[in-house]
Parts: structure tokens; sequence; C-alpha cells
């Protein structure tokens, strides 16, 4: 699906501002649509009630600008999550797509125009479950697997303000605070009853009512105030990323996406990486492990999301020049072979 291309056009100001400033920060209250109504009366002078806003979130859901409305969960600190990678020849390229997007573990799957052409996303409740399927892949396709976990965190997001004309994702941003976050392989969430109850509940989105967190309080049978303190807790926690409406970014022209992969002086990694993920345009930067037994040498990743194919390559000669001098390899996405979220009911019962 697709817009037509003077979609924004159609849109005034409270739908850009729901567009372009509610991905995240959306309010953890009984009933957060009067407060967002609130917060867009006062910065665009529109008088507008919750139930106004409400129904714009739902148009918007409906001509496939959002795709969900929701929480954004976080699988490498819920479970125990790697990108892996093979090298599937051209006459058995479908075959072995699908064999691994057979397993309900995989919930992203790319082909990408590069030796290793089969790039996956296993997420399962723990580590031991995570490597069973992996050899288990192996085994069934005959392809040699290629394990990256994630071992550093520096910027993942993908928050895109689609209602500007910017090229690519956060453009018109001057800079944005990073860390370098340790992800552990053997990530289990330590979830309560009430948590894991709320995560299965909330993986497909809330429900577009003006009261959804009491709706999803009444689904898993709990007091409204204890699923609100679950929520803020998986939030501190890094369980759950962001709460707001998660923009369809394809639909909204942001088409091409490189995968940049870098081989980085391992005493310079934490200080590039979290240069490079605080750039605007850099949309993701991370740390994986070299596999040099297999003839793997690079160990930071970054990704652009642009409308253009010719404005990420330039952003991209923009990172090679100024900030990462060194050898890389661009990966890229040529084909979406699988695309769906991570499925929690695993990682909550295999966690436990």
């Amino acid at each position: 699906m697709s817009l037509d291309a003077d979609w924004r056009a159609d849109l005034d100001a409270v739908d850009a501002a729901l567009i372009d400033e509610y991905q995240s920060g959306f309010p953890v209250e009984p009933r957060p649509f009067e407060r967002v109504a609130r917060e867009i009366a006062a910065e665009t002078g529109v008088d507008i009630e919750g139930d106004e806003i409400l129904d714009r979130v739902r148009d918007l859901r409906e001509r496939g600008v959002f795709r969900r409305f929701g929480a954004v969960l976080n699988p490498p600190v819920i479970g125990s999550s790697t990108l892996a990678a093979v090298r599937a020849p051209d006459e058995r390229f479908d075959e072995v797509a699908e064999v691994i997007n057979g397993y309900r573990q995989v919930n992203h799957n790319y082909r990408r125009d590069h030796e290793w052409n089969q790039w996956f996303v296993v997420t399962a409740g723990s580590r031991e479950t995570r490597d069973a399927i992996l050899e288990e892949i192996e085994e069934r396709t005959g392809c040699e697997v290629l394990a990256l976990p994630m071992l550093t965190d520096y910027y993942i997001d993908l928050e895109f303000p689609v209602v500007n004309g910017d090229r690519f994702a956060r453009e018109s941003l001057e800079e944005t605070a990073v860390s370098a976050t340790r992800i552990s392989e053997n990530a289990r969430g330590d979830l309560t009853p009430l948590e894991g109850d709320l995560l299965l509940a909330i993986q497909d989105g809330f429900p577009l009512t003006s009261t959804p967190y009491a709706d999803v309080a009444s689904e898993i049978d709990a007091p409204l105030d204890d699923t609100l303190a679950a929520v803020e807790r998986l939030l501190a926690d890094g369980c759950i990323k962001r709460i707001g409406c998660v923009v369809n970014h394809v639909v909204t022209g942001f088409t091409n996406n490189c995968m940049v992969v870098w081989d980085v002086p391992d005493d310079e990694l934490d200080e590039r990486g979290e240069a490079v993920g605080s750039l605007p345009y850099v949309t993701l930067c991370y740390h994986r492990p070299r596999r040099r037994d297999q003839d793997w040498e690079y160990n930071l990743f970054t990704m652009i999301h642009g409308r253009e194919a010719e404005a990420v390559d330039a952003k991209i000669d923009e990172l090679a020049a100024e900030y990462l001098p060194f050898t890389h390899e661009r990966l890229y996405s040529t084909e979406t072979l699988k695309q769906t979220g991570a499925r929690y009911e695993d990682l909550v019962a295999d966690g436990e």
C-alpha cells in the first residue's frame, strides 16, 4: 500500500502534530486522549476534544499512515535476540526463505545485496532456545548461519518526522541523545505475572478507545492503577521503548534504507558509536561481534532510512568521510521476505 504523493496536503495542523509529535511520549493515564487534546490545542490554537483526537488517530490508521497505536516493545531486553544471515544459493533462495520464515521466533527477514543475502532476526525467551533455532536452521537448509547478537545499543529508534519535507528520518533534528547500553545475550525480562500478562495483551497495540489502559486492565483482570504502574515500570526498564502512534515509514515515503557495516578499531568503538548514533539522520547504530572465523570483520552497524536512494547514499558518504573513515560495506535491502512483531507468548513462557 502507498499513499498518493501529495497526501500530506490533506493534513491540517492537528493531524501534523499527531503524526510527528506523538510517536512517543503518549500519556500513561486513564484518559490519555484528553491530555493530548489539551496539548495540541495549546500548540495549534485549535479548540479540540479528546474524542476528536481519537477519531483522527483511527482515521490515520485506516489510511495506512499509522501501522498501529500502542507500545513499541524491546525484544532484546525482554528475551534473547540476534540478527543472523545465511548465504542462500540463488537456485534455493525461496526454499531457504520458506524454512527460515516458518519459525514464529523469526520476525524479520530481508534479502540484501551481498554475499550473505538473507538477513533475519530470531527472538526467543532464552539464549538456549534462540541458539537451538539457529542450529536447526543450519541443519535444515544446509546453509552456514552467521549469528550477530547485539552487544551494545548506541541508538535504535524508528520515529519518522513524516509531515515535513525531510529526505531522511529525523533530518530536521540537530542531534539525538545517545548512550552506550550493553545488551546481555542471556537477557530475561524478570517479569512479574502482571507484567507478562500486560505484554501479551499489548503486543499488537492498544485498543483505540478513550480509555485504552482501562480496557487492557480489564482484559488481564488487573486494577487500573496497577496496570498503569506496570506500564511505567516497563518503560523505565526498557522493556517498552515508547508508547504512541507507530508510523508506517514505507507508506509515508521512507522507502529506501541501507544497512552499513563498519570495521571500527575496538578501542574507538564506543566513542565512534555514540558520536554516530547522535547524528539525526542515523536511525540505528549498534555494536555486533566480529566473526573472523567466518570472514566477518565488521563490528559497527548503522542504518539510514530515506525518501530517495540518492539522499541515503550521500549521508553514507558523509559518515565515511567525516565520522567513520574505515572499511565498510553497504548492504541494501532489495526484498522484504518477512516482517512481523516478535511474539511475546514465547518470550514470556520460555523466560519463566
